[in-house]
C-alpha cells in the first residue's frame, strides 16, 4: 500500500483499539516509518477539525467510494500538511475537485471559532506537548528475564541507571523534593540515556518520553513490553497467585493478559475472550512472543459465556477492561468534533454495555476479586457504572481500598468512590485511566481442585539467572527456550 492508504489503515487500527499507534506503524512494513508515523500523528491530532470540515463540505457524500479514515488523511495533507508536494497521484486529482470547498469550510470554521491559525482550532488536550511529557514506561517480562538483568543490559548499551524512584514521585509537586526524593517533575525531566525503576511496580522501567524501543532487541524478543504504567495497574491490583484460574473478559490486544500470565508464573489458567478475530490473532502473536503458555484464547463475546459452565467453576479472578470512549488515551483523539467529550448518545451506549458486562462478571459463583478498568475520563463509564453494579450486588461485593497513597481518586459521586483510582498525565504522569477493585463481601468456600487437572506445560521456561546474564552480556536477541 502507498503512504496514504497505509496511514488510513493505521488510523483505523488505533481508533478500534487494535494496538498502539507506534506498534501499528512498526508492524505496517511501510518503508519510511518516520514519515508514516508523523502523518498519522498529525492527522489524529487534528481529527476533530478534519471531521468538521469533511462533514460540512459533504466530501463523503460526493465521493461514495472514499473511506472515512482515508478521507481524513487526504484532507489533512491537502489543508494542513504538505499539500501533496512531490506526489499524490490519483488522490491529488480526487481532492483537487473539492479543494475550493474544503478550504472554504476550513476558513469558515476559523471565523466561527474566532481564531486565525490552524493550531488554535485544536482542543486544549490535543495541543502539542501533553503526550510528550509522559515518560516511556517499559515492563520487564518476568516470564523471560528479570528487572536486574534488563537493567544490566541497558547499562551495557550506555544507558545511565538512576536507581529506584521514591514513592514520593507518585505525588504531584511544584518543586523538587528533598535529597533522595524524586517528584513528578524529576520524572518528567528525564532526558537522554537516563532511566529509573518505578517506585510502585518492581518490573517497570521509566525512560524519557521520546525513547523509542520498538526496534530494541529485548523488545523484539519479548523480554520487554511497552506498556503505560496506568495500563499495568489493573493486572497488578488483580494480583492472582500462581495456580489461579482467571478470566480476561475483553482481552485484546493482550498486554494486560501477558502481565497476568507473568504474575501467575505461567502456572494456572487464563481464559481470554474477545469477539474481534483480527485483534485476537494479533494478541496470539504477542502472547507467543512473550512466552505465555497458560492462556486459552476464545473468539467469543464475554456476555455469552455462562457463569454456570463447569469450565469456569474455579475462576476466582476476573479482569474486565471493556470497550470505552478512549478519552484517556494519549495517542487517540475523540471521534466527535466540536466538543471535547464523546456525544451523550455514544456514552449511553458504551455505559450500557459496560454495565451489562460488569454485572455479568459478578455472577461467576467462585469469583473473589474483580478489577474493572477503562481508559476513559468520563464519569458515565466509570463511577456511574461502578455505583450501579454495587447497588445491584449490595451485600455481595464491595470496593476494596487499594493504593491509599495514589494521588488521584474517584469522583465523589457515591459513598466509597474514594476507593476508585483515576490517572491522568497531569496528576500521575501516565495515560488517562479509571480502576475499581471489587471484592466479595460474603465468604464463599474455595472450589475443590480438580484431581485430573494438570498444569499446562510452558512453551519456554525463564532461564536461570547466570544464563540470562551471559545472554545479556553477549547481546543475544533470542527468547529463552
Amino acid at each position: 500500500m502507498g503512504l496514504y492508504a497505509t496511514a488510513a489503515a493505521v488510523l483505523a487500527g488505533v481508533e478500534s483499539r487494535q494496538g498502539s499507534l507506534k506498534g501499528l506503524v512498526y508492524s505496517s512494513n511501510f518503508q519510511n516509518l518516520k514519515q508514516l508515523y508523523a502523518l498519522v500523528c498529525e492527522t489524529q491530532r487534528y481529527s476533530a477539525v478534519l471531521d468538521a470540515v469533511i462533514a460540512s463540505a459533504g466530501l463523503l457524500r460526493a465521493e461514495k467510494k472514499l473511506r472515512p479514515h482515508l478521507a481524513k488523511v487526504l484532507v489533512y495533507e491537502l489543508l494542513l500538511g504538505k499539500g501533496f508536494r512531490g506526489g499524490g497521484g490519483r488522490w491529488k486529482a480526487l481532492l483537487g475537485r473539492h479543494q475550493a470547498r474544503l478550504k472554504a469550510e476550513l476558513a469558515r470554521l476559523k471565523v466561527h471559532r474566532g481564531v486565525s491559525r490552524n493550531e488554535d482550532l485544536l482542543q486544549e488536550r490535543s495541543k502539542p506537548g501533553q503526550a510528550y511529557q509522559v515518560p516511556r514506561f517499559v515492563r520487564v517480562n518476568t516470564l523471560k528475564t528479570c528487572p536486574e538483568d534488563a537493567i544490566d543490559y541497558f547499562k551495557r548499551q550506555g544507558f545511565s541507571y538512576q536507581g529506584r524512584a521514591s514513592r514520593q514521585g507518585m505525588r504531584l509537586q511544584t518543586c523538587h523534593s528533598s535529597a533522595g526524593k524524586l517528584s513528578l517533575e524529576d520524572l518528567r525531566s528525564l532526558k537522554g540515556q537516563h532511566f529509573l525503576l518505578d517506585p510502585l511496580l518492581p518490573e517497570l522501567l521509566v525512560f524519557p518520553a521520546q525513547t523509542d524501543l520498538h526496534e530494541h532487541p529485548l523488545y523484539r524478543a519479548g523480554h520487554l513490553i511497552l506498556q503505560d504504567k496506568a495500563s499495568c495497574l489493573p493486572a497488578m491490583l488483580l494480583s492472582p497467585p500462581p495456580g489461579s484460574h482467571v478470566i480476561d473478559a475483553c482481552a485484546a490486544p493482550g498486554n494486560k493478559t501477558s502481565y497476568i500470565a507473568a504474575l501467575l508464573k505461567n502456572q494456572g489458567k487464563i481464559f481470554a475472550f474477545d469477539q474481534d478475530a483480527k485483534r485476537l490473532a494479533a494478541m496470539a502473536t504477542l502472547l507467543a512472543r512473550a512466552g505465555v503458555s497458560c492462556c486459552e484464547l476464545a473468539e467469543k463475546d464475554f456476555l455469552t459465556v455462562s457463569p454456570s459452565d463447569p469450565r469456569y467453576g474455579q475462576v476466582q479472578y476476573i479482569l474486565l477492561d471493556p470497550s470505552c470512549s478512549g478519552s484517556g488515551m494519549l495517542s487517540r483523539q475523540l471521534e466527535e468534533h466540536g466538543e471535547g467529550t464523546p456525544s451523550k448518545e455514544r456514552l449511553q451506549a458504551l455505559a450500557g454495555f459496560q454495565q451489562r458486562a460488569l454485572c455479568h462478571a459478578l455472577r461467576f459463583p467462585s469469583l473473589q476479586r474483580l478489577v474493572y478498568s477503562t481508559c476513559s475520563f468520563c464519569q458515565e463509564e466509570n463511577e456511574d457504572v461502578v455505583q450501579e453494579a454495587l447497588q445491584q450486588n449490595s451485600g455481595t461485593f464491595r470496593l476494596a481500598p487499594v493504593l491509599p497513597t495514589w494521588p488521584h481518586r474517584g469522583l465523589s459521586t457515591f459513598p466509597g468512590s474514594e476507593h476508585c483510582l483515576r490517572a491522568s498525565p497531569e496528576t500521575t504522569l501516565t495515560g488517562g485511566f479509571f480502576i475499581a477493585v471489587f471484592e466479595r463481601a460474603e465468604v464463599v468456600p474455595s472450589p475443590a481442585p480438580q484431581t485430573n487437572a494438570v498444569a499446562p506445560e510452558p512453551l519456554s521456561q525463564a532461564p536461570k539467572r547466570k544464563r540470562r546474564r551471559r545472554a545479556a552480556a553477549g547481546g543475544s536477541t533470542q527468547p529463552s527456550t
